[in-house]
């Protein structure tokens, strides 16, 4: 069975740092994109940032480019994001998400997705 297990959320203030990790079992992930997304509340689940795997290419979201670093250990199948300069509009629910098909920045390309962490940055 296919699992994304999540940890590192919780409650920061604004300017502080953050990291969240995912870890994936039941299968290898070496060869998939993986990524993760965001959604906050009475809002659209949106793209964050993702990673590549091979020469590994990184995307992401304008909002969090330059704040946020999305970075994998395959060897434990891990993917992490590092949130740094956190703000209150940062505060949403994290998702990893695993093997896309299609647009990264859709939903609906993702196969895999984890339980979600709260994130929340205070001011």
């Amino acid at each position: 069975q296919v699992q994304l297990v999540e940890s590192g959320g919780g409650l920061v203030q604004a300017g502080g740092s953050l990291r969240l990790s995912c870890t994936t079992s039941g299968r290898t992930f070496s060869r998939d994109t993986m990524g993760w997304f965001r959604q906050a509340p009475g809002e659209e689940r949106m793209f964050v940032a993702s990673i590549t795997s091979g020469r590994i290419w990184t995307y992401y979201a304008d909002s969090v480019k330059g704040r946020f670093t999305i970075w994998r250990d395959n060897s434990k199948n891990t993917v992490f994001l590092q949130m740094t300069s956190l703000k209150p509009e940062d505060t949403a629910v994290y998702y990893c998400a695993v093997e896309a098909a299609g647009s990264i920045y859709a939903m609906a390309s993702w196969h895999y997705w984890g339980q979600g962490p709260q994130v929340t940055v205070s001011s």
